[in-house]
């Protein structure tokens, strides 16, 4: 780490970023008094990198290509410089602080909007020019498939997703939940029906642990953690921020029910309207039946095993609501 940026370092502790992958992350403190996350893309001890085909940090070439210059104005990214050390990627990034959400941070309605209207401009801002060499969708469609993720057993996040996959036919039964099944475990009928809907550049991890709402700069939405950014349709980013994280938004509408499946009816209503005339229902059931075919694990796992009756019993009760947009999206004969 010899980079002009780094220079001048005064100590280093290690960052607990909320994230299961093995990622290596250090807060720095520099010698003008700043302090910087530096980030080490390493695919020997970060699993995602692994299985999404990363070999040497997808994120670096991002940022030396100038894809994140292209954001648009209401988004904004944390990097300030990026290399290859030893053939291996450093990120050197902005240190958000407390600025960035948290799994048991709840988003407030003001923010929602500001969010959902930012990752629109995203998706609007590279539709149909989506630059090559990202994730390939079939990587990420198919992060959870047990065939793929099974040679990895040991893993704390594997063996989760396995036991989960396990419990869904348990939890899941009948005709719509074992079609879900089938594509979690063959994703690659889903991967060609969304390669048949416009394509724009995805985040592709699109969670609230990823963002931060900086105070100095309002109305803008700064996502962090680009290493599955990938081609796709947009809908997959909303399908995989409501399946992982739809419990952590507050009402989003005018009804004051906190309950989740108002807060997933008000999530889905929020996009369509912040999507204006670009919103498709079709896209958008498939972009759901996605999100349950990528996290339909874990919502298994919660039901089963989670040690929070009121957990259990939130995800029990949301799981109806999955299966119906799943039944949709089977009804349009895109999958």
């Amino acid at each position: 780490m010899d980079r002009e940026v780094l220079r001048g370092v005064l100590d280093r502790s290690p960052v607990n970023d909320d994230g299961r992958s093995g990622a290596v992350l250090q807060r720095v403190s520099l010698a003008d008094g700043s302090r910087v996350v530096v980030k080490q893309l390493d695919p020997t001890v970060d699993l995602v990198m692994r299985l999404s085909g990363d070999r040497t940090g997808r994120e670096v070439e991002l940022v030396q290509r100038g894809v994140l210059d292209r954001l648009p104005p209401t988004v904004l990214h944390a990097v300030i410089d990026a290399w290859y050390d030893d053939g291996r990627g450093v990120l050197v990034m902005r240190d958000l602080g407390d600025a960035v959400l948290l799994w048991e941070s709840i988003v407030s309605r003001d923010q929602a909007r500001t969010m959902f209207a930012a990752i629109a401009d995203l998706h609007a801002a590279f539709l149909g020019s989506a630059p090559d060499g990202l994730t390939p969708l079939d990587l990420l469609l198919g992060l959870f498939e047990p065939r793929r993720i099974r040679p990895h057993e040991g893993s704390s996040l594997i063996d989760y997703a396995l036991r989960g996959w396990e419990y869904w036919p348990e939890v899941a039964p009948g005709e719509v939940g074992e079609r879900v099944l089938a594509l979690a475990q063959d994703t690659a009928p889903l991967a060609a029906a969304c390669r048949a809907l416009p394509s724009t550049l995805l985040h592709g991890d699109l969670a609230t642990v990823n963002m931060a709402f900086e105070p100095d700069r309002p109305g803008c939405l700064t996502l962090i953690d680009w290493g599955l950014v990938a081609a796709g349709p947009a809908e997959f980013d909303i399908g995989r921020l409501l399946a992982g994280c739809a419990q952590l938004f507050g009402p989003v509408g005018r009804e004051a029910s906190a309950t989740i499946v108002a807060r997933l009816d008000g999530l889905l209503a929020l996009q369509r309207e912040v999507a204006g005339p670009a919103y498709d229902d079709d896209a958008m059931r498939l972009g759901l039946l996605a999100g349950i075919c990528w996290l339909g694990w874990n919502k298994a796992l919660d039901i089963v095993e989670h040690p929070d009756p009121a957990v259990r019993e939130r995800e029990r009760a949301a799981l109806p609501w999955w299966l119906r947009q799943a039944e949709l999206a089977f009804e349009t004969g895109l999958v």
